[in-house]
Order: C-alpha cells, then structure tokens, then sequence
C-alpha cells in the first residue's frame, strides 16, 4: 500500500511549506535558526496537518543528520535508548535528530529518560504536539528548548498544496486531471487548515473521478462528497475545545449574534450537544442576568427541549435562545454581589449571626435580654421595615449594585421610594 499523498510530495524547500509565515516568513527568527544549520531542541505546538512533521523531515535532510521518528502514544523508554544507542553508530556520527511526536503523552518517567539523552547534545529533539507544552511537557524539557506555536493553514495557502497535490499525482499517473477553481477552493476550505486532510482530500477525488477522453474529470459534486465534514477540527480534551467554547459564549455575551451561530454551529457539527446547551445556560446567568430576568426560565425551556429531541432538530430551539441571549441586554450585577461576597468569606469576614435571624426560640439564664426581637417584613407597610441582617463586623457592607438597565433600574426606583419613607 502506497504511503500518503501528503508524505509522497513533503515540500523541498522551506518555500515549499504552505503556511506558517509567522515563523518560516523571511527573516522570521523560526527560518533564520534552520538557516543556520544550528538546530537547538525545538518545540512545535499546534493543530495537527500544518507541517510539524514536515518541518522537522526539512530539518534532518537540512542538517544531514540521522532522522528517527517516535510517536508518544506507542514509543516506551527502550525505544528512547535504542535511538541513543544510535549515536554512535556510522549513521549517527553527525549527530540524531529525534522527532517525537505527541509528546504529551509521554509520561513523567519517559520525559526525564529522554531528558539525560538530550542534555548531551547528542540527540537533537523536535517534539510536537496539539496540546499547550506548558501544561503538559516537564519543565526540565521546556527550559532547555525552544517553543514555536503553529497555527492552522489560511485557505489560501492550502490552496497551493492543492495544486501542487494535482500536478504531482498527474505526472504520477501520466494522466491529465482536470478540476476546476471552486473545486480546489472547496477543497481547500473544507479541510479546516489542516494540509494533510486537504492532500487526502485531492487523491480521493482524483482516485473517484472517470478517467473521460485520456483526462480525469474531477467535478465539484464529487469533491462535495467527500469533504462532508472535513472541516470540523475538535477535540473535546483539547485546546480546540475550549478555545471554540469560550468564543461561543463571548459571542453571546458580547451581542454579536453572527458571531454565536457560527461557534454554536461548530460545536454541533462536532456533536457536543451538552457544551453548547451549558454554556448557554452561564450565559443566560452571567451576562444578561438581572437585566432580563425572564430569560434563565425561556433558556432553560430551551435547552430541555434540544436535550429531549437531539440532534439535529436540537440545533433549533438553541439557535433561537442564542439569538435572544445575543439580543438581550447585559448585567453581571448579580455575578459581581456573589463573587464579592465569597471572597469576604473566604479572608474570613463574617461573625455570628445577628439574634433576630438566628433559628432560636429559648435564651438561657445567662442571657439577660432575652428574646429574638425579629422584625415581620410582612407585618409593616411595604413589606419592609429596617433591621440588622449583616453580621456586626459588616455591617454597611454592599456587594450588590444596582445595574444601568431598565429592569433594576425600575428595581432601585421602587426601593429608593420604599426605604425612603422609613
């Protein structure tokens, strides 16, 4: 079985790499270290199908060092040695460049064998991996190598794989191939910035059109067939993840209801329902909150309705509770009293409980002003009357204020005119 498009065509210059300008651009710091033929311990972080692999491949040719390849999720510490054994074999007498990929999953014994290797200078290490290093790579590792953060391929350079995928598998199979721009475009689209799903793409739409006339006739129909979802690139435990659900509620929460449908539509593409549905409901509490009040019963209303009926008719209840969200107007005022009122309990601020609130209907001998001395609300005019609730030590405290919104401002004119006339 033949290997991959994407590893049959790996890029022969750094010019040749789609994407990745930020570092591989002209006088960027990541090109002008590979330029210089001395490569340090290097770290690349970000998605997957955006050229790590293929600029550690560069690396090693660059180099002409020898190129070992481990893979965090099957490689053991033995695998480790055996590689540094290699060292000081005739293949590793310039030295070995090992690429690890997904190097979070190797545990903290594993990162501390391969630490003793690379503290030589015998071993070069280029690790990738999807998840942010900081959280998941020992810091030993860290400190003595270099972080680079790659980002997903703009559909405009994808393109250029693209073509360059088509020229190649047409000199491959000495056959014309014919496809036209909307065609690439959608290709290229679809993949969601990931270049080696995009080259996927390319040959199975060159592998599924006719050959008419000595040419492969490549048509937007068959492309549309197979990239059907192509683009949706989620991981529920990763940074994708939280990233798209964290754009999903500041959407929301900043009024921008396009925005929101877009994250909303993301998130069920990839089939996480309940992300969509609890980020909704802390949106609908969080940010809009007391300034429509109405809105935490017509959420939730919502969200029991998309969670009886699932996907895919789940997408409409949400989508209209995500406009209305969008649309409402925002208070955090209530947010604000409880997080201000946890943080007097937790330095400690507080003091019994004022008498007439406790739950107490007998005082012993030893109380000589006996009685609770509570005070009905609903016994006096308005339903209030003014009485000590805070503890003695915070007494004048105020943690709630009222927001600039229409509701709480009917609120605080209400209650002006109440506690006024007391």
């Amino acid at each position: 079985m033949s290997s991959p498009l994407a590893d049959r065509m790996r890029p022969q210059s750094l010019d040749d790499i789609v994407g990745q300008k930020h570092l591989l651009g002209k006088d960027k710091p990541l090109r002008r270290i590979i330029e210089s033929g001395t490569i340090p311990n290097l770290i690349f972080y970000g998605p997957s199908g955006v050229g790590k692999t293929t600029l550690a491949n560069y690396i090693a040719k660059l180099t002409n060092k020898n190129f070992r390849k481990l893979n965090g999720t099957t490689a053991s510490t033995s695998d480790i040695k055996e590689v540094f054994a290699s060292t000081d074999t005739l293949l590793g007498m310039n030295g070995v460049l090992l690429y690890l990929d997904e190097i979070q999953y190797f545990n903290k014994k594993q990162q501390q064998t391969l630490l003793e290797y690379i503290e030589n200078g015998k071993i070069t290490l280029v690790a990738s991996t999807t998840e942010n290093p900081y959280f998941y790579v020992y810091n030993a590792i860290l400190s003595r190598s270099t972080v680079f953060e790659f980002k997903s391929v703009e559909p405009d350079e994808v393109e250029r794989a693209v073509l360059r995928g088509i020229e190649f598998l047409a000199e491959e199979q000495g056959t014309k191939i014919e496809i036209d721009n909307d065609s690439v475009r959608h290709i290229a689209t679809a993949c969601g910035g990931d270049v080696r799903k995009a080259m996927n793409a390319v040959e199975l739409s060159v592998l599924a059109s006719p050959v008419v006339d000595g040419s492969r006739i490549v048509t937007l129909e068959t492309v549309r067939e197979l990239t059907q979802k192509s683009a949706v690139r989620y991981d529920r435990d990763g940074d994708e993840h939280y990233d798209i659900v964290s754009a999903y509620q500041k959407s929301m929460r900043g009024s921008d209801p396009d925005a929101a449908m877009h994250y909303l539509a993301r998130l069920l593409e990839a089939g996480d329902l309940p992300s969509a549905c609890r980020r909704l409901m802390v949106c609908a509490a969080e940010d809009v909150g007391l300034a429509y009040p109405q809105i935490l019963p017509i959420v939730h209303s919502c969200v029991e309705i998309a969670l009886k009926v699932g996907l895919p008719e789940a997408r409409i209840p949400l989508a209209d509770a995500v406009i209305m969200v969008c649309n409402a107007p925002k208070s955090i005022s209530g947010i604000s009293a409880v997080d201000a009122a946890i943080s007097d309990v937790r330095a400690g601020k507080g003091g019994p409980i004022p008498r007439q609130l406790q739950n107490k209907h007998f005082d012993g001998e030893d109380n000589p002003n006996k009685g609770q001395f509570y005070k009905y609300p609903h016994s006096y005019p308005n339903h209030y009357v003014p009485q000590q609730y805070l503890p003695d030590s915070l007494v004048g405290t105020r943690y709630y204020e009222f927001g600039d919104n229409k509701t709480e401002q009917a609120f605080k004119a209400y209650w002006d005119k109440i506690k006024g006339e007391n």
